[in-house]
């Protein structure tokens, strides 16, 4: 195949992007192995600074492990919810921002600071370009899950240096995300922080000259 393609493609391309949506509310039914395989498949095909490949992916498996991430979001988040008052308390009470208790497939995602691969080309005066990457890299992960039927919740309200000593990384390993995999409830072009109130997303993309 060429580096040309087709109306119909590009279409289903889009397509594939709006119905990619961070999902929370999963079926507990396993995710088989090959599918997940063939969509970690992306992480090989990502770009990343200096070829460096700095991605770091752990299965959170054990209950043991679960626990420990489970209470990290809890504890993380409880003092989220004190940040907020008025409507917006009321509006955040209620939102569900995880998927840690349901989602049968967990994965939390580290970059390898101190990889030696890439040799340090385009990390010397950005080091974040390797953070970056892996960002980039579950970008591609993101979309192949959906192009599998499948949703991904990103969980962000997390304490890193928490998760990173329960889970028992390197020093030198930075916590990037935190993601549930599984086969979502519904599905809804529409964000759910959106379809609650919390925000609306932008209807135009605004581009500013210099």
């Amino acid at each position: 195949m060429s580096g040309q393609f087709s109306p119909a493609f590009r279409e289903e391309l889009a397509a594939l992007m709006r119905w990619r949506r961070d999902v929370r509310r999963f079926r507990t039914t396993p995710v088989p192995a090959d599918v997940l395989a063939r969509s970690l498949d992306s992480f090989r095909l990502a770009p990343s600074v200096g070829l460096s490949e700095p991605w770091r992916i752990l299965r959170v498996e054990t209950a043991t492990a679960r626990d420990l991430c489970q209470q990290n979001f809890r504890d993380t988040n409880a003092l989220a919810l004190d940040g907020q008052d008025g409507t917006s308390a009321q509006v955040y009470s209620r939102l569900k921002l995880s998927g840690m208790a349901e989602a049968p497939t967990q994965l939390a995602v580290f970059c390898d600071t101190a990889t030696t691969k890439g040799r340090g080309l385009g990390a010397a005066t950005m080091p974040e370009t390797r953070a970056y990457s892996v960002v980039g890299a579950i970008t591609l992960f993101w979309l192949a899950l959906r192009a599998e039927g499948l949703g991904l919740g990103w969980v962000s309200i997390l304490d890193p240096a928490r998760l990173a000593r329960d889970l028992d990384v390197p020093t030198d390993w930075q916590f990037i995300a935190y993601l549930c995999i599984g086969w979502p409830e519904q599905e809804d072009t529409v964000p759910e922080l959106e379809r609650e109130g919390w925000e609306t997303r932008s209807s135009a993309l605004q581009l500013e000259l210099r």
